[in-house]
């Protein structure tokens, strides 16, 4: 029986990802409040929101379908660090990140026919100093309004990193292929 691949993400970060293991798939835009809870920490954040995304999804889908859900939270001394959405916000978030350890807990998980299953990434970023015209210059280029921590490290906000620890380099971007592509073929999906 084929079953169908669903991602419930409109991120086209994670859809760009997903891509990249050849297999077709449909993406939905699932309706999810973002909303932290009272004292949630960032990685609790992270695995309901991908666990809340993955419901939603399934509930949209054939009940064979294989839904992704899929979140990221940005954490710096224990708070969460949401997204800056203007430039503006962005390049203040980013002068505040300067020095500092950052630590994305990506959270993924995949639902299939009442089975599911949870995955966590941590990526640990060390970003190095940082000084206003050049966080003005990349804001300005990168555009990174609607990313965790307010910059891209798959882009050009590789450069004002000091150093990067993960298990996944995909987890920063939004989707853990190494964990997914395992995930999926254990749900015979054909991933080399």
């Amino acid at each position: 029986m084929s079953r169908k691949l669903i991602l419930a993400s409109s991120s086209t970060y994670r859809q760009s990802l997903l891509k990249r293991l050849n297999l077709p798939f449909e993406a939905l835009s699932p309706d999810v409040d973002e909303t932290p809870l009272a004292d949630e920490a960032p990685r609790a954040l992270a695995i309901r929101l991908a666990h809340a995304k993955a419901q939603a999804g399934a509930a949209l889908s054939p009940p064979n379908a294989v839904v992704i859900g899929s979140d990221q939270v940005a954490e710096v001394n224990g708070e969460s660090l949401g997204k800056p959405l203007t430039q503006e916000r962005a390049v203040e978030q980013l002068l505040s990140l300067s020095g500092q350890s950052i630590t994305f807990h990506t959270a993924m998980v995949v639902v299939c026919a009442g089975e599911t299953l949870e995955h966590h990434c941590p990526t640990h970023i060390k970003m190095r100093p940082l000084v206003e015209d050049e966080v003005v210059r990349y804001v300005s280029i990168d555009q990174p309004l609607h990313c965790a921590a307010g910059f891209k490290s798959e882009s050009l906000g590789i450069a004002l990193t000091e150093s990067y620890q993960s298990p996944d380099p995909t987890a920063i971007i939004g989707l853990p292929l190494i964990e997914l592509a395992r995930v999926l073929r254990t749900f015979g999906f054909k991933v080399p």
